[in-house]
């Protein structure tokens, strides 16, 4: 029996009521033909705009989209989300609203669908709080969709000298696309791959590329294979899936930022799965993928290597080969004919830059919910580590003493009230790493946050503190002076002051004052602790 669409509601009864007929006149409105509005609708869910190089490509790949959608026999009708750009924020007030917006846009999506009737989904995005707002909104709508990702930028050379600020600005950013480098963009490219929602060997397509437009409408005709098949989100985003993208998360070096959204989508599909699972996966998965910062390799070299299909050869049985796709094949069935190209940029498992794949998880007197770490970015002089605490009570005053230089070789950095909701909305801290590598402090300096860091991170930084100081975390007990020790190989972080001594501090704790209002306001209410995804839930 063939499911009844949802988009059939909107000319029902249309010789008999006139709400109906308005409803096909609307749809006239918009250029369609009887005949088109006969057929699937089907959403192409852009984030195009103006402000962003990751996105503003990406008329053009919504544009093969729809051809293809006709082709396959469906009427596409396109509309926009939100897209940030995390580099616009980063050391300033704007990256409060970055985090929160992928709840907001995953909102946006699920209110467009519903309210117009919308039969299936392509989705077009690229950068960091994009590709997992589609996400969420995907599996929240549980509708046949395929996602389309914007692909990278060309590469550059992320290790420039020093002293060469005009140099790095002309060659940065040299094209649209996300940034260069395993930062959370192309992380988050790469999960889509590995959990099954996208085209093989898309991910490291880059954005100029033309087989980016090939394979933009190819995605196009294969969401009416869906459709027709009734293949939906949640049959392809299993706990195997989510599982194989994890793997790959591992493998490949990605960014911390992704964990956050993994636990955020597992919430949506209803699959338990704990942070500290994180420890499993990176006992056993090493990190066989030398993209940049963790390795030498930009997304390009990874892409001539074979991509994120030779990320899962080269695991071999660390992947779930029987796990479904969007391709309605197998992903084993999709490896078929695909090799690992270049086993320098992707290794074998017997071969790896690191032994353990790229994230960690801690606990200890400082975090005893968890924090975050890029293991695979630490130096191994650095793996252990030991100093004196320096404390800023929110990332404004790390940021001017980043740019006074007042750092010291063997300090522990702690910058506290930048969480969910003591921010809020859980800023990004990169000035101040990058301010340590310029001062060359990067293997003599740690930092430990309640907030995040970008996928461009180098050094010991640690981060999703959990409790956050805002609501009485052991990190608003620390502080100036007090003693920190981090243990990465032993996944511990720990403040050395008794219990008694912080009981005590803690009685003394008081809230810091703030005076919030529209949006914030209302995420700072509702969102869940990091080490739940920092979800918004009511």
């Amino acid at each position: 029996m063939v499911k009844k669409r949802q988009s059939s509601v909107l000319l029902e009864n249309v010789d008999r009521t006139a709400t109906a007929l308005v409803r096909r006149e609307l749809l006239k409105c918009i250029g369609l033909t009887e005949e088109e509005m006969k057929r699937p609708l089907v959403g192409v869910v852009n984030s195009w705009t103006e402000l962003t190089p990751g996105h503003l490509h990406l008329r053009e790949v919504a544009e093969a989209v729809k051809a293809g959608v006709r082709i396959g026999g469906g009427t596409p009708l396109e509309f926009n989300t939100p897209a940030p750009c995390d580099g616009y924020g980063n050391g300033l007030d704007g990256m409060k609203y970055v985090l929160p917006l992928r709840d907001l846009i995953a909102d946006s999506v699920e209110t467009m669908v519903l309210a117009h009737h919308l039969d299936a989904l392509v989705f077009i995005s690229s950068c960091d709080k994009i590709v997992p707002a589609h996400l969420l909104a995907a599996a929240r709508l549980d509708l046949p969709s395929v996602f389309v990702t914007g692909g990278p930028m060309l590469p550059f050379d992320l290790f420039l000298p020093k002293d060469a600020p005009r140099i790095l600005s002309q060659l940065v950013c040299p094209s649209s696309g996300a940034c260069p480098g395993m930062g959370t963009a192309n992380t988050m490219q790469f999960l889509v791959e590995a959990l099954g929602m996208s085209l093989p060997a898309s991910a490291t397509t880059h954005a100029v590329q033309s087989e980016k437009i090939v394979q933009a409408k190819q995605s196009g005709m294969l969401v009416m294979k869906a459709l027709e098949a009734g293949l939906s989100p949640r049959a392809v985003m299993t706990r195997q899936a989510l599982e194989n993208a994890v793997s790959v998360q591992m493998a490949s070096g990605g960014s911390t930022n992704a964990v956050l959204h993994v636990l955020a989508l597992a919430d949506e599909l209803g699959i338990e799965f704990d942070i500290s699972e994180y420890n499993l996966f990176s006992q056993r998965v090493p990190h066989i993928c030398g993209g940049l910062p963790s390795g030498p390799y930009s997304i390009l070299d990874i892409h001539k290597a074979g991509g994120v299909p030779a990320i899962m050869i080269q695991l071999g049985d660390l992947i779930h080969g029987d796990a479904l796709t969007v391709t309605g094949r197998t992903v084993a069935d999709n490896l078929v004919g695909k090799w690992a190209l270049d086993e320098e940029v992707i290794r074998p498992r017997s071969n790896p830059f690191h032994a353990e794949g790229g994230i960690a998880i801690l606990r200890g007197n400082l975090a005893p919910d968890s924090a975050v770490v890029k293991q695979s970015g630490v130096p191994e002089s650095m793996l252990v580590f030991r100093g004196p605490a320096r404390i800023f009570e929110n990332e404004a005053e790390s940021v001017e003493a980043a740019l006074n230089r007042v750092f010291q070789p063997g300090e522990v950095i702690v910058i506290r009230n930048e969480g969910p909701r003591g921010g809020p909305g859980m800023r990004e801290i990169l000035t101040v790493t990058e301010q340590l590598f310029q001062m060359g402090l990067e293997e003599q300096v740690a930092i430990i946050t309640d907030a995040r860091f970008s996928g461009f991170t180098r050094g010991p930084a640690i981060g999703h503190v959990c409790p956050e100081a805002y609501e009485g975390g052991p990190l608003a007990a620390v502080r100036n002076g007090d003693f920190i020790k981090i243990d990465i190989p032993a996944r511990t972080v720990d403040v050395e002051i008794s219990r008694e001594e912080m009981d005590k501090r803690l009685r003394q704790w008081k809230r810091p004052e703030r005076n919030l209002k529209g949006y914030l306001a209302k995420y700072a209410a509702l969102v869940s602790p990091a080490y739940r995804g920092a979800v918004v839930k009511v």
